[in-house]
């Protein structure tokens, strides 16, 4: 192999009813214009740390990926290119990978990055935070020279599954010099970081923005155009939109603003609103039973709940329309792995007031069969929408719900540390490669006690895992495809957690903005390339 190989969702209603399916993204003639400062914001909140070594979920996404590099990235056309790596090729068997390293690059306190750095982070960060579950046949990485690394597993593993490896989330390469002999965790570089990408850290004024500043000592001299970025905070919706219209926030990710809000920005000719950008990073909103309470042992019951909710409602009351119903983990725009054909828990009250009956859970004198705590994850004001109306429709089928709707540190901790809920909606953004980012809600191994995104629901079948270890060293793509198409079967039979509706995220933007939106996961993407037209 060489070189090159929403969340809250307004989108697809957004399409539907015209304010973007025709909207093409202004691009001005000519050279890029050097300088200037952008000014941008998210559809979400301030992330706990700037950088979090496991993942942390997109806001600190967001923040890192603008200072951090990985070895590779994946391209619109569905290629990789390498990023601080030059080129990898597998060997015969599969066993290993050879990654050759870009020279000349540097850390933003001047000290070179080195083959020792990327074995640090492979090793230490990687292994034990940012892809343990990817690299669980992963035996160990050596440098046998200054410009090579070797990646060495246990089994053979693909080329696409190791591509995206070098393309996760945060598989960022980390300073040895910073970060050795600390807890990754809590290093408190987490929240000034050193790295080597074209953004330098400045500032962090907490409740209001990050300050970056042009890395003048960038590998890649043409970039970044801009002088500085700023990601600024901005609590909700309507504040995003009056920013943006007074000039303040020049760009959006993720549904920064409510749909008739894009329209009237957009109606100005002065703004641009387009849901490419997303293509790796397909938002859901999920809903998890927790197999710690023993009313879920039996997966009729988890299939009632599902059966209880109207996923259409939902798509239409609370993302006006502007999502899709989910049908299986792997969501439905993953052109390699997507199968319709899968076991369905479509809304159907009699058939889950049924299966509850024949689960041994009969209405009781008071009309309930039993009481779940539900939890409605608080960062995306549509959870707790989302939790009201599930709370309805289980009480409808007799099941009493108390519901909670806590603030985003207090719900990652009760769902994922503490474990304190009996059904969770939560939120998932998954690529296209589904080892480990989809796999590791429903295998033994993603069960990670404190790790937030991983698998909190408890479910653990040998089966499952067994099916997955089959997909993670399979390197025929036809028979790995046809593995996960059995996965998928299975998991939605099981319904330990489904998605309840797919999202489609919209990226607004004032015209002014140029080359955004280029990279499948545009908010994941460094923005060294963006420019601001005069």
């Amino acid at each position: 192999m060489t070189n090159k190989v929403s969340r809250r969702v307004f989108g697809a209603g957004v399409l539907a009813t015209g304010l973007v399916g025709k909207t093409t993204i202004a691009r001005a003639q000519g050279a890029p214009r050097k300088g200037g400062t952008l000014v941008a914001t998210w559809g979400g909140g301030e992330p706990q740390a700037c950088y979090v070594p496991a993942g942390g979920g997109s806001s600190p996404t967001f923040s890192s990926s603008k200072l951090f590099e990985r070895l590779a990235k994946r391209n619109m056309d569905g290629t990789f290119e390498g990023v601080l790596a030059e080129s990898w090729k597998p060997s015969a068997d599969y066993k290993s990978y050879t990654v050759k390293i870009r020279k000349g690059v540097k850390f933003h306190d001047g000290k070179d990055m080195t083959v020792d750095d990327v074995v640090f982070s492979v090793s230490e960060i990687w292994k034990k935070y940012a892809a343990a579950s990817a690299l669980t046949d992963f035996v160990g990485i050596e440098a046998p020279d200054a410009e090579t690394v070797v990646f060495k597993y246990n089994n053979p593993t693909p080329e696409f599954f190791f591509a995206s490896t070098m393309c996760g989330i945060v598989a960022y390469v980390v300073p040895k010099h910073i970060y050795a002999g600390s807890d990754p965790v809590t290093n408190p570089a987490n929240n000034a970081p050193i790295a080597t990408g074209p953004w330098k850290f400045k500032e962090w004024v907490r409740g209001s923005h990050f300050e970056y500043v042009k890395n003048e000592n960038y590998w890649n001299k043409d970039v970044p155009h801009l002088d500085r970025l700023i990601i600024r905070y901005v609590r909700d919706p309507a504040g995003r939109a009056a920013a943006m219209e007074a000039g303040d926030i020049h760009i959006g990710v993720f549904n920064p603003i409510a749909p008739p809000d894009i329209k009237r920005l957009t109606a100005t000719g002065k703004f641009v609103a387009t849901p490419k950008g997303y293509e790796e990073a397909v938002w859901s909103a999920t809903l998890e039973c927790n197999m710690r309470n023993p009313i879920f042992a039996k997966r009729e019951v988890r299939q009632a709940m599902f059966h209880a909710v109207n996923r259409d409602f939902i798509a239409k009351t609370v993302f006006y329309g502007y999502a899709r119903p989910g049908t299986s983990p792997i969501y439905s725009p993953n052109k390699e792995f997507f199968t319709a054909d899968t076991f369905r828990t479509n809304f159907d009250p009699k058939k889950a007031a049924a299966l509850l009956d024949g689960a041994g859970f009969p209405k009781k004198a008071d009309g309930k069969r039993f009481t779940l705590n539900l939890l409605a994850a608080g960062w995306f004001p549509e959870n707790g929408k989302i939790g009201a109306y599930v709370k309805q429709a289980l009480e409808d089928v007799g099941v009493g719900i108390n519901l909670t709707v806590p603030d985003r540190p207090t719900s990652i901790k009760r769902i994922y540390t503490d474990y304190d809920f009996d059904l969770a909606i939560s939120n998932q953004a998954n690529p296209s490669e589904p080892v480990p980012s989809t796999t590791q809600y429903f295998t033994t191994d993603g069960i990670l006690k404190g790790v937030p995104f991983r698998n909190a629901s408890g479910y653990s079948n040998p089966d499952v895992d067994a099916l997955v270890a089959k997909i993670k060293v399979e390197t025929d793509p036809a028979k790995r495809k046809a593995l996960v198409v059995d996965f998928q079967k299975i998991i939605t039979q099981e319904a330990p957690l489904l998605p309840l509706v797919e999202l489609e995220s919209i990226t607004v933007a004032s015209t002014r903005v140029q080359n955004h939106s280029n990279d499948p996961n545009f908010l994941a993407a460094s923005w060294g390339d963006l420019w601001l037209a005069s």
